[in-house]
């Protein structure tokens, strides 16, 4: 099992469903066919590392059916793991389960505690200068918990969408929807909710309804701090997710038609 990591600065802020962290955003590869690993800091600067020469090149690179399906994880800290660390978190759990499926795929944790869409937006570009053929777009909570304009949100969430699709065509965007507490009034909660599935709609993009079903709001399975996920949440986060990656993923191996 290979891990990669890339470096980001983290925000802390004490919010429901993401709050407050000093871990760094990790990339995590557990691909065999893989054999070294590097370091990677936000300006670029790489170890030397054989598996992956173009990590952070300018010059596309095409997948052929024999490569790693890229995988990124673009979300706040339940991406990022808060609480737990990247090996209980679901990206990582989601790319076992990928492994123990026999297929292979490269998982680049893009998490950051704290992160809002407009942080996301913010640093998609950079995230794509190495091809992404999958792209989990897990942001937007900590938008609803300030109470954020909700078109700016959707705006943001859009663009993030519409940059990956024009730097990789031939990527897949899968959104997870999210939910938010009453607090800030029902219209807001609902129109809130609301903003995901008219994303991927609008955007052809596959709709995880609410990513944390199952586990938001249920005690046993959140920390102390009520908030984040525990490891036991994450396992059932990652079913949620791999119902609906591995299709999509078996879909990628299959050959263009004729």
């Amino acid at each position: 099992m290979i891990f990669q990591k890339v470096l980001y600065p983290t925000l802390c802020l004490v919010v429901l469903f993401a709050g407050c962290s000093t871990d760094k955003s990790q990339e995590s590869t557990s691909n065999v066919a893989l054999t070294d690993s590097s370091d990677v800091n936000l300006n670029g600067n790489e170890k030397a590392s054989s598996s992956n020469p173009n990590l952070m090149g300018d010059t596309p690179t095409l997948r052929s059916p024999s490569t790693s399906i890229r995988i990124l994880y673009l979300g706040d800290s339940i991406t990022a793991g808060f609480g737990i660390g990247q090996e209980e978190a679901f990206p990582h759990l989601v790319q076992l389960k990928a492994q123990n499926a026999g297929l292979s795929t490269t998982t680049i944790d893009a998490g950051v505690s704290g992160d809002t869409s407009t942080g996301g937006l913010n640093r998609i570009d950079w995230l794509l200068k190495d091809r992404i053929d999958v792209l989990v777009l897990e942001l937007g909570g900590n938008d609803g918990l300030r109470g954020v304009d909700l078109t700016l949100t959707s705006e943001n969430l859009a663009q993030i969408i519409i940059k990956t699709k024009t730097k990789w065509p031939e990527s897949t965007v899968v959104v997870a929807g999210m939910m938010v507490p009453p607090n800030l009034g029902h219209e807001y909660t609902e129109q809130f909710r609301s903003i995901f599935p008219a994303l991927a709609t609008a955007h052809g993009a596959t709709l995880i309804p609410f990513v944390l079903e199952g586990v938001g709001g249920i005690r046993e399975l959140n920390q102390p701090d009520g908030i984040h996920p525990t490891a036991n949440g994450h396992k059932i986060i990652a079913e949620t997710v791999w119902e609906t990656l591995e299709p999509l993923l078996r879909a990628k191996l299959l050959p263009p038609p004729a």
